[in-house]
């Protein structure tokens, strides 16, 4: 499927926020992808293309102003430094321009800390949001709040993303009637699913895409 990409600019709170785009000729559903502490690196818009080649419409902004870290100390650094008022502004104007492009609800895809910015929009803006995709990312929200199908892939034991918080979250999803499907990956680590990661478990990540796309497909 001939997909197009391009480089576009978000107006937030009077700055300018870079995000990428990629999406079918004839355009699709709509997925925000919020990307982990790294920033917006080369793997996060080859997974936007993955999306777009499955046919989805995929955007995703730039949190951290065009700085990409290399090592983990290089992304505690940026946390750091980061306005997060900004970055939840930054995050919602990139998830109301999308919604836009395809006057419809969207899913979210968050990875680490994009999972928590995912379950806060999830949280947020219910009525706009139809599914979650959380990889290896959690965060404490008003539970009850979202409407969206929510799907999880997580580690058996993540020093970042303690498991008894990852099932908290997802008890708390089956307390209040959100249809939520945690899925654990024996024996991978944290940022499992990123390919540029030393990290990085094949297999696992096969599979996690598959039940991603899949999950997309039914619930967009």
């Amino acid at each position: 499927m001939p997909i197009q990409k391009s480089e576009i600019q978000l107006d937030v709170s009077g700055k300018k926020v870079n995000a990428y785009l990629a999406a079918p000729e004839n355009g699709g559903p709509g997925v925000l992808l919020l990307h982990a502490w790294w920033g917006l690196k080369p793997f996060f818009k080859q997974v936007c293309d993955q999306l777009a080649e499955q046919g989805f419409t995929a955007l995703a902004p730039d949190l951290r102003d065009g700085q990409v870290a290399k090592t983990i100390d290089e992304a505690k650094e940026l946390m750091e430094k980061s306005d997060g008022q900004l970055v939840g502004d930054a995050v919602m104007a990139a998830k109301d321009h999308l919604r836009g492009l395809v006057n419809d609800k969207i899913g979210v895809i968050g990875f680490s800390m994009g999972g928590a910015w995912a379950l806060i929009t999830a949280a947020y803006k219910p009525e706009q949001i139809a599914a979650v995709v959380l990889f290896y990312g959690n965060e404490g929200i008003e539970y009850g709040k979202v409407a969206a199908k929510v799907m999880g892939h997580y580690s058996d034991n993540d020093e970042w993303e303690p498991n008894e918080y990852v099932e908290n979250t997802f008890a708390e999803f089956k307390k209040a009637g959100v249809d939520a499907t945690l899925h654990i990956y024996p024996g991978v680590a944290h940022w499992f699913v990123e390919s540029d990661r030393p990290e990085y478990d094949s297999a696992a990540a096969t599979l996690a895409w598959e039940r991603t796309f899949e999950f997309l497909k039914s619930n967009l």
